[in-house]
């Protein structure tokens, strides 16, 4: 396994986010975080990323315990609707991170292009749509080398079209040696894009595995992903 997850929990109070979650990630594989608005998920991904102190729990990477102050030197976490230097144009915030992470001289500028971000790199990144905003965050996200990569909701705000463009170009990150792990509401989005899935509900994980080990789990037969996740949660 590249990384353990167990019982990770979190409360603020009596209320309880995350109820000794558990889970696995394997190598090279596009892995869906799956649940509603408010199950958890980003509490999830802030206490994987040691930036939220968990109440409880361990992780684990490549089977040796991850300190939270070390989780930045296996895995990169993108948050969900940030703006990092609003004033600066894309094409330096983009040339930031080809300079902190030591990527190849116009790598960014590559991915923009892959992004159709090309005609906006002058552009400051507080004047970037939400759509827009979100392709750029995910090419920052992608110059990074990290072996696991957090993307909380990588296709909100994206049109039809250009959810599939960012499909196809994350399914190929995986051949390139990293491993994905996505956030994800949309569970037709999950389901066309994700290798397995966790689901996770009122901040327990409900089930674990690919869409045909789920729906044996759930004995749902030739269900879709909503019939399967109502069925276990």
């Amino acid at each position: 396994m590249l990384l353990t997850a167990k019982g990770i929990s979190k409360r603020y109070g009596a209320n309880t986010v995350l109820d000794g979650a558990g889970f696995s990630v394997q190598p090279h594989e596009i892995l869906g975080l799956i649940g509603p608005n408010g199950a958890g998920k980003t509490t999830l991904f802030e206490c994987l990323a040691g930036l939220l102190p968990a109440d409880a729990g361990e992780v684990a990477f490549q089977g040796r315990p991850l300190r939270p102050g070390r989780r930045k030197e296996a895995l990169y976490y993108m948050p969900d609707g940030i703006r990092p230097w609003p004033d600066e144009p894309l094409s330096r915030m983009l040339g930031f991170f080809e300079s902190l992470y030591g990527r190849p001289r116009g790598e960014g500028r590559r991915l923009a292009g892959s992004l159709q971000l090309t005609h906006l790199l002058r552009s400051p990144v507080a004047a970037l749509s939400k759509g827009e905003a979100k392709r750029a965050l995910l090419a920052a996200g992608l110059l990074t080398p990290h072996p696991l990569l957090l993307l909380d909701e990588p296709f909100d705000g994206l049109d039809f079209r250009q959810t599939r463009e960012v499909m196809e170009l994350l399914r190929g990150v995986p051949a390139q040696g990293r491993t994905l792990f996505l956030s994800i509401h949309q569970l037709n989005d999950a389901a066309r894009i994700c290798d397995r899935l966790v689901l996770l509900s009122r901040g327990r994980v409900a089930g674990e595995g690919t869409l045909a080990e789920l729906r044996a789990q759930a004995g749902v037969g030739e269900g879709g992903l909503e019939e399967v996740f109502l069925a276990l949660t």
